[in-house]
């Protein structure tokens, strides 16, 4: 496994991903990940991608594919015992 520091060493590239907000590195909430907030500011350029959510738009399928299932295991059980 690649570390940040063999990365910074080896003059590698690298991307890091993350959900929090550019406020969020730059002004952390506790002394444990400053440190690690800051290298991120201090190697990496950050890119705002906004836009809309396509993980809330699969959520929704997904709970809309589970509630199916659901209510024919339910309908089977159902007319099972009438």
């Amino acid at each position: 496994m690649t570390t940040a520091s063999t990365a910074e060493r080896g003059g590698w590239p690298m991307i890091i991903t993350t959900n929090l907000k550019l406020a969020k590195l730059k002004n952390p909430p506790d002394l444990a990940p400053a440190h690690i907030y800051d290298r991120i500011l201090e190697r990496c350029a950050p890119i705002l991608f906004a836009g809309k959510n396509f993980r809330e738009e699969n959520a929704g399928a997904t709970k809309q594919a589970a509630k199916d299932i659901v209510n024919r295991k339910h309908e089977r059980q159902n007319q099972a015992y009438a």
